[in-house]
């Protein structure tokens, strides 16, 4: 799916009002962290935008079109900021050795890690990856409401000719399949091109165990990146901040 979505990507996504919802709640996190990594960066933004304002990036994505399309887009830039293709299982075989004060994985990645299995090895390499006292932040939608409600229909996104239709079907083995559907306009008429991922909804308790049993301290959950309190009733999404064990949440 986004081997072949990463040149239609940054058209789908309104980055401008994005980041500016988003960077002011990542400031303030990553206040006094340097390093920090970018964990499923698809094209770069969350990563190319921190490291305009002077912070030490390095950005992965399992995919290596979104690492290439992440490389063009910090060269459009002018920014010397490292994009490398590594999965959440082999972060510190790609990245030996390098301790990063912040690990942020944004924007609905974790569920790509399918199984419990998949989740632990992806929670080992991030603590793995992180300095002492390091800071992890995670985001993803809230899927308590999502299961809840089966909420199927995630919106229709405008861009130039194409339209985007996001929408999931909630398959029988607990699992969620995630689709785009792509309408180009074209002068014969409207061109449609289905790409489809799995997801495993992660749901807040499953999560916090997780962290839990692989040696984070205590987390902080929010409902949004604005930083309001996270509500499983109401919140669009789970944003979770959690520290190496031994050090509270930030």
């Amino acid at each position: 799916m986004y081997e072949r979505f990463s040149k239609e990507y940054d058209q789908f996504v309104n980055w401008t009002a994005r980041l500016s919802f988003e960077l002011p709640f990542l400031r303030r996190q990553l206040q006094g962290r340097r390093r920090v990594l970018d964990v499923a960066c698809g094209t770069g933004m969350h990563a190319l935008a921190l490291a305009a304002e002077g912070w030490q990036v390095t950005g992965c994505d399992l995919s290596p079109a979104m690492v290439a399309q992440a490389r063009q887009n910090a060269a459009q830039r002018g920014l010397d900021v490292p994009f490398v293709v590594a999965g959440f299982d082999n972060l510190t075989q790609v990245l030996p050795g390098q301790a990063f004060d912040a690990l942020l994985c944004l924007g609905n990645s974790l569920p790509h890690a399918l199984t419990v299995v998949d989740l632990a090895a992806a929670l080992a390499n991030f603590a793995a990856c992180l300095a002492p006292e390091g800071l992890l932040l995670l985001q993803s939608r809230n899927f308590d409401l999502v299961l809840a409600q089966r909420q199927r229909w995630l919106g229709l996104t405008e861009a130039d000719e194409r339209l985007f239709w996001r929408f999931y079907d909630f398959d029988p083995d607990g699992l969620i399949t995630f689709h785009v559907l792509t309408l180009t306009r074209t002068g014969q008429g409207w061109q449609q091109e289905l790409l489809s991922t799995r997801l495993h909804p992660w749901q807040q308790t499953e999560l916090l165990v997780a962290l839990q049993q692989t040696g984070f301290g205590k987390c902080i959950c929010l409902g949004s990146l604005d930083g309001r309190p996270f509500e499983a009733e109401t919140s669009p999404d789970l944003i979770i901040l959690a520290q190496r064990a031994g050090s509270p949440a930030a």
